[in-house]
């Protein structure tokens, strides 16, 4: 290629996304919707990007499967299985990494994406142009020449004209005889029978090409070669159209037009972001940084701070006087941990104008781990810090600032409550629709990036441990990277206000979302404690069922195993055992065994797969609580500290992590036992608040079903009066346990459940789960028409609604795969009713709170678990302060049905409950 000589770069789209997708790991992003293949596809093409400078670009992709060489040969590709459900969805954001990247991309009817290939190749390389393929496409290298090269992505190799030699045994412009001769099973290409590659690249180098060696096939020596070759000459120029790249489609695109647009270093930046692919995100900021073209990207924001560390009293006492002038300050502080029970703090950063920030080092050290000289410390800080901290005419912004909060408390340095929170302020906004972190909001609205915890960290020596903490960071960089966090936060504050207000969310976010953070930073902070002995029998108790039912499963499979690996438990269930089983083998192998696969065997009466699941249960309940909650123990206050996580889930419930305080199973003993480990301090009792039948009275409201609404205004059991209507039996005979199936529906209903999902709960067969389900729809036809008005309105908006306005944004509901649609649709019905709940009892904890803070009430707010509210009271006040509680929690909202809540008083949860 001359120095002069234009180039355009082929990229084969839709063969890549299949060997990408077999060749790199799974991967999901945060929201579950399965990325691998859209990283291996977005990761080559910015190596392409980076690499390669080329003129014109093009991702070529199939469009539908039927086209010209169906008309040749109905059965082309007749035995390809449809893709796997986890590559379904992955397509059409294949076919956005393109719209990020502003590279064009194009499909045609009738046509294969190797055909338009083929035709851009050919055009372009007639006009002078260097035409680079990228594919592994075997068939592609049909194009090789001295204009037109080809390259394997996986392999990220140039290919040669050995390569195709060991391939097919010819050159380039000889593969497609080979392959009409030795056809092509994967395509379902006829070929000739017994001829392979071996003796087809023979047969071409010896005659020249297919019809040369159609046309004499009489001289062929060998007799059943010869007769194998005459009789399915037809086949054999069949296979050749089959096979043959067409270089004269039609397009409709000229290859000229083939340009890349400006790239815009937000959009791509923002989307790698949402697909959770963070590594890729930090070449790409390399990219942007070090791209010598300014022309061919949009340019990065001009956005500049300045950073200042303070190490004086005199320069501290000057900022805060600033502060005091002004009313208000970003604040943020860094650690050396992630557990605000037990970290130490390191530095708080300060921002106060949108000039910069500054940094307070507290205990910096050096290699050796011996404290930087020239900082100050916490009591030469806090009598300063204090009067803002403690002010309630200053406002106090953090960034997940109950984070900051429960820090600087353990630290003697607590705020007040006259806080904002930016991150609540964008869940407020955009619930479950954006990554809320500070790095992405700063590149979503100020289109600037952010020096990044992993680069700040990166430049701490290891010290033989696997991670430095943030202590071991310079003082320079650490004032760089946190000051910047301060600075950042502040502008965003004034960007989210003012959308708060052009979207009229600003009633919401100061009445409910904002006051709430109070309440959850008291609740962290306080803790819950642990009966270490209880759980330790309780441990042993759940190893000696494990090692029970790890006997009776061997007993039943008649030899030893693994239980915990799923390779050597699928060919014990469906090879040895051979057991029932309809499924596909999974990419690893071996077929699922799942609780899915275990459930419905037995429900199928298969007592090897009950054991399983029960081993499975209590080997999780000892690895996830058991054994795990005693490590959780604060030793600085002997209590477990979880956090909640207040902008996590799509509908505005809490999420509880470190650990997982929601995730104790309800309805199971085993879960009970464990509950049982949650205990009140002596002379206190733990008091439980539980919400009853909150979210189907809540679908009574808001679908304004007249008979629920009637059933709960009289105090009915919703329940049994489910079965009688459902099943058409009498109130008075409905059974327990036909009382217990009509709870699943019920519930199953909220949650969209399908008729297969309601069998496996019912254990009963999946046209009889269906016959439930209708029978249900049929009584109450306006639950029916609320789900569908829901999808409908979700589909057209994009959200949903729940009682106090807040908007859920629903993602997937135009999806092509339709697991992932019908997921999506799912959401949409239930989020109003979940988000409605989460919308009452948020504002009954602000309520409580309240009520506790003015009137110095002795309750204590420990946990919030789903519907359930949990109290440390002591002993003497329970009697006046439960019904107070219990009075708010029951009047929090005001909807056409009575809220009702059960609450109970014992030593521990378990009890209480």
């Amino acid at each position: 290629m001359t120095d002069t000589q234009k180039t355009l770069c082929l990229i084969d789209g839709s063969g890549f996304i299949f060997r990408a997708f077999y060749a790199l790991p799974p991967l999901s992003r945060p929201d579950g919707t399965p990325v691998g293949a859209v990283f291996g596809f977005t990761s080559m093409l910015m190596n392409l990007i980076e690499t390669h400078k080329h003129d014109l670009w093009a991702v070529i992709f199939d469009a539908k499967r039927h086209n010209f060489r169906h008309e040749l040969y109905p059965d082309y590709k007749a035995n390809r299985a449809s893709p796997p459900p986890e590559l379904i969805p992955q397509f059409s954001l294949i076919r956005d990494v393109c719209k990020t990247f502003d590279v064009p991309s194009i499909e045609m009817e009738g046509y294969e994406a190797d055909d338009l290939i083929a035709t851009y190749a050919h055009q372009a390389a007639q006009d002078g142009y260097k035409v680079t393929v990228v594919s592994g496409d075997k068939d592609l290298m049909q194009l090789m020449n001295s204009d037109v090269e080809l390259i394997d992505p996986i392999k990220n190799r140039v290919l040669t004209h050995e390569d195709v030699a060991k391939k097919f045994g010819v050159l380039p412009e000889k593969v497609a005889d080979v392959q009409a001769l030795m056809g092509d099973s994967t395509d379902n290409v006829p070929g000739i029978p017994g001829i392979g590659p071996k003796t087809a690249s023979e047969l071409i180098t010896t005659y020249g090409d297919l019809e040369a060696l159609l046309k004499n096939a009489h001289t062929i020596p060998q007799v059943k070669r010869r007769e194998l070759i005459q009789t399915h000459a037809d086949a054999a120029r069949l296979s050749k159209q089959l096979v043959l790249l067409k270089a004269d489609v039609p397009v409709i695109v000229p290859y000229q037009d083939l340009k890349p647009k400006q790239m815009d270093y937000s959009k791509v930046i923002n989307f790698i972001t949402e697909q959770g692919f963070h590594r890729l995100k930090s070449r790409a900021l390399n990219f942007f940084e070090n791209q010598a073209t300014p022309h061919i990207i949009a340019e990065a924001s001009t956005l500049k701070g300045s950073f200042t560390c303070i190490q004086t009293l005199d320069d501290l006492q000057h900022a805060i006087t600033a502060i005091q002038s002004l009313g208000y300050v970003a604040i943020d502080t860094e650690t050396d941990g992630l557990s605000t029970s037990t970290c130490n703090l390191i530095g708080i950063s300060l921002a106060w104008n949108t000039e910069g920030g500054v940094y307070i080092p507290i205990h910096h050290k050096n290699a050796e781990g011996v404290r930087i000289p020239d900082q100050l410390s916490l009591d030469d800080i806090r009598p300063i810090l204090l009067p803002i901290l403690q002010n309630s005419g200053i406002l106090k912004i953090g960034h997940n600032i109950k984070f900051d909060a429960e820090v600087l408390a353990n630290h003697t340095l607590p705020l007040d409550s006259t806080i904002s929170d930016t991150i609540v302020m964008s869940y407020t906004l955009d619930m479950g629709r954006n990554n809320h972190g500070l790095d992405e909001l700063a590149l979503k609205y100020f289109n600037y990036s952010m020096v990044s915890y992993k680069e700040a960290i990166a430049t701490a020596p290891r010290l033989n441990r696997k991670e430095p903490t943030f202590d071991y960071v310079s003082i320079d960089t650490a004032t760089t990277y946190a000051a910047e966090d301060a600075w950042i936060t502040l502008m965003l504050h004034d960007t989210l206000k003012k959308r708060l207000v052009d979207e009229k969310c600003t009633g919401l976010y100061h009445s409910l979302d904002r006051p709430l953070i109070p309440v959850i930073i008291a609740m962290e902070l306080e803790g819950v404690k642990i009966d270490i002995d209880y759980l330790n029998q309780l441990t042993e108790t759940f190893e000696n069922n494990c090692k029970q039912l790890e006997h009776h499963v061997f007993q039943l499979a008649g030899q030893e195993f693994n239980l915990g690996s799923p390779k050597q438990l699928s060919e014990i269930l469906f090879e040895t055992l051979n057991l029932p089983n309809d499924q596909k083998k999974g990419k690893s192998g071996h077929y699922s065994t799942d609780s899915d696969v275990l459930e419905s065997l037995a429900f199928q009466g298969h007592q090897i797969a009950e054991h399983l699941l029960s081993w499975r249960q209590y080997n999780k309940l000892i690895n996830t609580y058991t054994r795990l909650l005693p490590e959780k123990i604060s030793p600085k206050t002997g209590r477990v500290h979880t956090n909640f996580g207040l902008t996590i889930t799509t509908t505005g419930r809490l999420s509880s992590s470190d650990p997982n305080l929601q995730n104790i199973p309800i309805r199971t003993e085993a879960g009970r036992l464990i509950r049982k480990a949650f205990i009140a301090d002596q002379g206190y009792k733990i008091v439980s608040f539980d919400y009853s039948q909150i979210e189907l009275r809540l679908l009574a409201h808001i679908a304004d079903i007249h008979e629920l609404k009637e059933a709960f205004h009289h105090n009915q059991d919703i329940h049994t009066l489910t079965a009688s209507h459902v099943l058409g039996i009498p109130v008075d005979q409905i059974t327990p346990d036909q009382r217990r199936s009509a709870k699943a529906i019920n519930f199953g209903i909220i949650y969209g459940i399908s008729a297969f999902g309601l069998s496996n709960q019912l254990g009963v067969s999946k046209s009889q789960a269906q016959s439930y389900i209708d029978a249900y729809f049929q009584r109450y036809p306006g639950i029916k028409a609320y789900m569908d008005n829901t999808i409908q309105h979700a589909r057209a908006h994009g959200y949903v609604t729940t009682l106090l306005d807040h908007k859920a944004y629903i993602r997937g509901l135009e999806d092509r795969n339709y697991s992932m649609r019908n997921y999506a649709e799912r959401q949409a019905i239930n989020a109003p009713i979940q988000g409605s709940n989460a919308d009452i009892i948020k504002k009954a904890m602000i309520q409580i709170f309240d009520q506790i803070t003015k009137h110095k009430m002795s309750a204590k707010m420990l946990l919030q678990v789903h519907d359930e509210l949990i109290f440390e009271i002591p002993e003497q006040a329970v009697e006046s302060e439960v019904p107070l509680i219990k009075s708010i929690m029951e009047n929090a909202a005001k909807i056409s049905v009575p809220i009702v809540v059960d609450c109970g008083v014992a030593d521990n949860w378990a009890d209480a409950h």
